[in-house]
C-alpha cells in the first residue's frame, strides 16, 4: 500500500490530507479490521465534504461542482492509491451494541455513497514527531534538573509554589462557595450561589461575573396543544370544524355554545 500511496499526484494528497483534517468535518467510526482497531467512514460522509466551502477555499486540488457528481468520482479515481478501501461491516465486537463493528474489505472496489471505507492512511505525521520530540525534551530537561543554574532552579521553585497557591486557593473557595449555598438555602431560600458560573463551560473572566446570583431554576417550557397556538402578529387562530370550513371569531362562540350551522344553495 506504501508503493501505491507514494506513487499519489500532490493534488490527489492534498485531497487526502484535508479529509484526515478537522476542517473536512468527514465523521470517523472507529471499527475492527484482522484484530486491530482502524478508523472507517461513509461514502455519503465524504461526499458532503468535498462539496463543502471549506474545500473550495483550498489550492491546488481537483475542482468539485456540488451540484453534480464530481466529488463521487473524484473519490472513485483516489481508490486506486489505497488510502481508504470500501469494507462490509459485521457484528459488533464485543458484547455491547455500541461496541467498534467488524469490518472486512470488499473484493469488488468502487465509490458508493451509501458504502463504508477503512482509512490505511494516519495523515501528515510532523505532529506526532514534534509532540514526541517535545516529550523527550521535556523529561530529559527533568531528569537534569540538579545541574540547572541555582537561579532557575530558584525561579522553577517559585512558579511551582505559585500554580500549588492557585490550585488551593481554587479549591478552598469552591468549598467556601458550597457551605455559603447551603447556608443560604436555609435561611434565605432559593440559596445564593458565589461565581455561578465557576464550572460552566465559558472563558476564565465570564466565570467570575456575576459575583453572586439566586439559585432559580430555569422556567419549564409549555408545549401548546394544537390549534391553541396563535397566529401572526397575536391573531386569533382558526379551528376547523366538519367539512372543513374555517371558523373563528363570533360564529365559533356560537357554535360553541350549542347554535348549528346550516348550508345554503344558492338557486
Amino acid at each position: 500500500m506504501d508503493v501505491q500511496q507514494a506513487a499519489a499526484p500532490q493534488d490527489i494528497r492534498n485531497v487526502i490530507n484535508f479529509l484526515r483534517g478537522s476542517k473536512s468535518g468527514l465523521k470517523n467510526k472507529t471499527g475492527v479490521l484482522n484484530g486491530s482497531r482502524r478508523e472507517y467512514f461513509k461514502g455519503k460522509s465524504a461526499i458532503k465534504a468535498l462539496q463543502s466551502d471549506a474545500y473550495a477555499k483550498l489550492k491546488n486540488v481537483p475542482p468539485i461542482d456540488p451540484t453534480d457528481d464530481s466529488a463521487r468520482k473524484l473519490l472513485h479515481t483516489m481508490i486506486q492509491y489505497t488510502f481508504f478501501l470500501g469494507v462490509d461491516r459485521g457484528n459488533p465486537s464485543g458484547t455491547s451494541s455500541s461496541s467498534p463493528r467488524h469490518i472486512q474489505i470488499m473484493q469488488q472496489q468502487a465509490f458508493d455513497p451509501d458504502a463504508y471505507y477503512v482509512w490505511f492512511y494516519d495523515g501528515p505525521q510532523w505532529k506526532t514527531y514534534l509532540g514526541g520530540a517535545l516529550l523527550v525534551t521535556v523529561i530529559l530537561a527533568g531528569v537534569m534538573f540538579p545541574l540547572w543554574p541555582v537561579t532557575l532552579r530558584i525561579g522553577v521553585w517559585y512558579l511551582s509554589m505559585a500554580g500549588f497557591g492557585v490550585i488551593g486557593l481554587f479549591i478552598a473557595l469552591s468549598i467556601f462557595r458550597l457551605i455559603f449555598y447551603i447556608i443560604t438555602v436555609v435561611a434565605a431560600s432559593p440559596g445564593i450561589w458565589i461565581f455561578p458560573k465557576l464550572f460552566a463551560d465559558v472563558g476564565f473572566i465570564d466565570s467570575f461575573i456575576p459575583g453572586w446570583d439566586w439559585d432559580i431554576p430555569p422556567p419549564k417550557k409549555v408545549k401548546k396543544k394544537r390549534g391553541e397556538k396563535e397566529g401572526v402578529d397575536g391573531e386569533k387562530p382558526l379551528r376547523k370544524r366538519k367539512g372543513g370550513a374555517m371558523l373563528e371569531g363570533p360564529t365559533q362562540a356560537a357554535i360553541d355554545q350549542g347554535a348549528t350551522l346550516e348550508e345554503v344553495t344558492d338557486e
